[in-house]
């Protein structure tokens, strides 16, 4: 697997792959961030609500970190979130699958992000992909997250990472691990992508009836999502929010030689767990 450095920023990469709508009923005021108004339903204020309590730091201040996210209690609360994002249906947010655009020779970009709110310890909101759009295969550093399905259907590809060195493969020039899928492999040359070990967790596929797809910062970390058999809305959940300045950028990867993510439940060259 190949961190793809072929984009300056994350801020950039965005820009071209996804447009970011907000509308403006799903943003209301308080301090370190925003949370949904009182007019929204009452079941997105409870998950947002609740997203708060599950992920606040400790002692209610300052930024949150994957290291105060254990414990009893924590574990407690995210179970309460989980059952509270199965419940959500797309109704709860008024949307319906999108259709051909009503303008004569408009193009729909692939995917479009709804923004919901965000604070210092999470961020929520709704992504729409068109049928047949992917968001590439991705990490999120030191994050938590919960995916649930609202309309359409999902093909996620989740993959664990391994620790430079890891499983007997041979560490690049860079500080990455070798490749997925190889036990050794030699140093890349100068300015080549940095190559990083992963394991395939899962690869299945996901519909409103799904329980919530749940990602850690050690476990499912990395995932592709692909929209099937037509278009496809997602609510989103992050915790932290995605933030450069704090080490949190997002990075964008690409298999190794010879390796795929088919429709099928083989993945040569590819090791599961």
């Amino acid at each position: 697997m190949h961190r793809d450095n072929g984009v300056a920023s994350t801020a950039e990469r965005t820009r071209q792959r996804v447009r970011r709508v907000r509308p403006g009923p799903l943003r209301g005021g308080g301090g370190g961030g925003t949370m949904p108004r009182d007019n929204m339903a009452s079941l997105i204020q409870r998950v947002a609500r609740q997203a708060r309590l599950t992920f606040r730091p400790p002692g209610g201040g300052g930024n949150s970190s994957s290291s105060s996210n254990n414990g009893p209690r924590f574990a407690e609360n995210l179970q309460c979130l989980q059952q509270l994002l199965d419940k959500v249906r797309a109704e709860d947010l008024r949307l319906v699958p999108r259709g051909p655009s009503a303008v004569a020779g408009a193009v729909q970009p692939p995917a479009s992000y709804m923004h919901i709110c965000e604070t210092e310890s999470f961020s929520m909101g709704v992504f729409v992909l068109r049928a047949g759009a992917c968001i590439p295969l991705h990490d999120h550093p030191g994050m938590h997250g919960l995916l649930k399905v609202l309309y359409g259907t999902l093909r996620i590809a989740c993959f664990d990472t391994a620790a430079a060195g890891a499983g007997g493969g041979g560490g690049d020039s860079n500080g990455g691990a070798s490749a997925a899928g190889s036990s050794t492999l030699p140093s890349p040359p100068s300015g080549s992508p940095r190559r990083h070990r992963a394991l395939l967790r899962s690869h299945q596929l996901y519909t409103p009836a799904s329980a919530p797809c749940r990602l850690s910062p050690h476990t499912d970390n990395l995932h592709q999502i692909d929209a099937v058999g037509g278009p496809a809305a997602f609510l989103d959940i992050l915790a932290p929010p995605y933030d450069p300045e704090h080490g949190r950028d997002c990075h964008y990867y690409r298999l190794g030689d010879g390796q795929s993510l088919s429709p099928d439940a083989e993945h040569p060259g590819l090791p599961h767990e």
